[in-house]
């Protein structure tokens, strides 16, 4: 099992094991490449440490969950304890000894590393994302540039990336959202500052839908889904994305 999930690691995260301890040789660390963190931590430990019946030791794999209440879900449950030389922080240690499939131990894994990697790479990993963003008629006419083409450049957008979808919501006189666009690219360099708007960096977008623009007024909006405010990048409620679709 411990060389299994070696080369599932390998494969995966392209991370060795790294042995830290002289007294301890056969515990081997899995870190991030960025921030260096532990994501996982494999211990051959005495059995009876555990409550275990029988002599000699057994190999476990120590992870990190993201969420305080699924450590205490795992617990007790059979092959999962409360994390060994490792209490704090939500760690759980768990039986590399069959008793637990191998997909499921691969998948708090998994979770360990999303816990701990770094905000950027939590970025990079998180699912696509549904936004709405604010248009200026003032600053730029986003209905005549997807007259001329089904893709454009847009400011980028703090914490949107390529795959998320976007909504635009268009102000005064317009004040509603027009278009629904597939981000393509983020992060093109930009150097934009005319004392209103600046700009450092662009993303692409790409035309998928238009919208009457008596449905999703900012009326509708206020009254049906609880959006009073339209200043930036946000997120959106179920029951929006619902009716979006």
């Amino acid at each position: 099992m411990r060389d299994k999930l070696f080369a599932y690691v390998a494969k995966k995260y392209r991370t060795k094991p790294e042995y830290l301890w002289e007294l301890y040789p056969n515990y081997a660390v899995f870190r991030h490449g960025d921030n260096r963190k532990w994501f996982g931590l494999v211990m051959d430990v005495p059995r009876e440490k555990l409550g275990l019946d029988g002599s000699g030791t057994v190999d476990i794999l120590n992870v990190k969950m993201g969420d305080p209440l699924l450590a205490d879900l795992l617990v007790g449950q059979e092959g999962f304890y409360r994390g060994y030389h490792i209490s704090r922080g939500n760690w759980v240690s768990v039986l590399l000894d069959g008793t637990v499939a191998f997909a499921e131990i691969c998948r708090w894994l998994d979770e360990s590393y999303h816990a701990t990697a770094s905000r950027q790479t939590q970025q990079k990993l998180r699912p696509p994302k549904e936004w709405i963003i604010p248009a200026n008629p003032k600053y730029y006419d986003v209905c005549a540039a997807f007259e001329q083409a089904d893709e454009i450049d847009w400011k980028q957008g703090k914490g949107i990336k390529t795959g998320d979808t976007v909504f635009l919501y268009v102000g005064s006189p317009v004040s509603a959202i027009l278009y629904k666009c597939r981000v393509t690219g983020t992060g093109i360099p930009c150097r934009f500052d005319n004392g209103e708007v600046r700009m450092t960096s662009l993303m692409k977008i790409k035309l998928q839908k238009r919208y009457d623009p008596h449905r999703f007024t900012f009326d509708i909006l206020g009254t049906e889904y609880g959006i009073f405010a339209v200043r930036g990048p946000r997120g959106i409620p179920e029951s929006l994305s619902k009716a979006l679709k």
